[in-house]
């Protein structure tokens, strides 16, 4: 029986239904934001949101009784538990903020569709590559922020008054939003060489460290495809394998037994 749950859960078919109840909630939970949309049919959605989560239970209650420990060592599985679990707590008085992570149900899709799973498989990979950026990034940030905090916070201290504000203003600097109109016109007016500090930071930052973090990201994410490509042909290697194998046997017998024959 376990075997039949086992194919059971691991079905196209299963995993298409599973995917459509997490694009269902996800649909509900949008719903209940509208104040109107919850005069009218409000009892429907919170009928809607309870048969949901009772899906929910139901199918990890499943996968649990079909892979026993097994699925407390999967990490995607003890994520799903998870989220599950943190809709089943109570949301009422001081818990009531809990409400709001019900729409956390909608990541399990993160776990459902393996190409997802892929994308943050290739995304925790990246984490090491992209601890070293992020300290470089601190470095820059840091030292372009002393000086600009030196620089300019005598005549605009709103922006560069101290290390932190200078930080602050210094990354809207690098997201680009802004920047120009802003604040560095605004600083040129009273400092005119003032492009001569903000075009190497932004030339540091938004064009160099940033592109660090993408090509980290897209190198990791390929390494990932690599990886399961390489497993995907050892499983095809060795069920050939098996297969010559079994035609070896096959063969083997039927000339044992046309020389019984003779």
């Amino acid at each position: 029986m376990r075997d039949r749950l086992k194919e059971l859960i691991a079905s196209r078919r299963w995993e298409m239904t599973i995917v459509g109840v997490i694009v269902l909630n996800a649909v509900t939970l949008g719903l209940e934001t509208s104040p109107a949309v919850m005069g009218r049919i409000g009892g429907l959605l919170t009928t809607l949101d309870t048969l949901i989560l009772a899906v929910f239970v139901v199918e990890l209650t499943l996968r649990i009784f079909a892979f026993r420990f097994a699925f407390f060592r999967d990490p995607w599985s003890l994520f799903d538990f998870t989220i599950v679990a943190i809709a089943l707590l109570p949301a009422s008085g001081p818990f009531a903020v809990l409400r709001a992570l019900r729409i956390l149900r909608v990541l399990r899709l993160i776990s459902v569709v393996p190409s997802l799973r892929r994308v943050i498989g290739g995304l925790i990979a990246a984490l090491p590559g992209l601890g070293s950026i992020i300290v470089l990034m601190a470095l820059v940030f840091y030292v372009f922020a002393v000086m600009a905090t030196k620089l300019y916070g005598e005549t605009f201290p709103d922006w560069f008054g101290d290390l932190g504000r200078s930080t602050y203003t210094l990354f809207q600097v690098m997201t680009l939003e802004s920047w120009s109109m802003g604040i560095v016109r605004p600083v040129m007016e009273v400092h005119p060489y003032a492009w001569l500090f903000f075009v190497p930071f932004i030339l540091c930052t938004a064009f160099t460290v940033l592109n660090l973090f993408i090509g980290i990201i897209v190198s990791a994410m390929q390494e990932e495809h690599e990886h399961i490509a390489e497993a995907d042909r050892q499983a095809i290697h060795d069920e050939t394998g098996i297969i010559l194998e079994e035609v070896r046997a096959l063969r083997r017998e039927v000339e044992a037994l046309r020389r019984s024959q003779a």
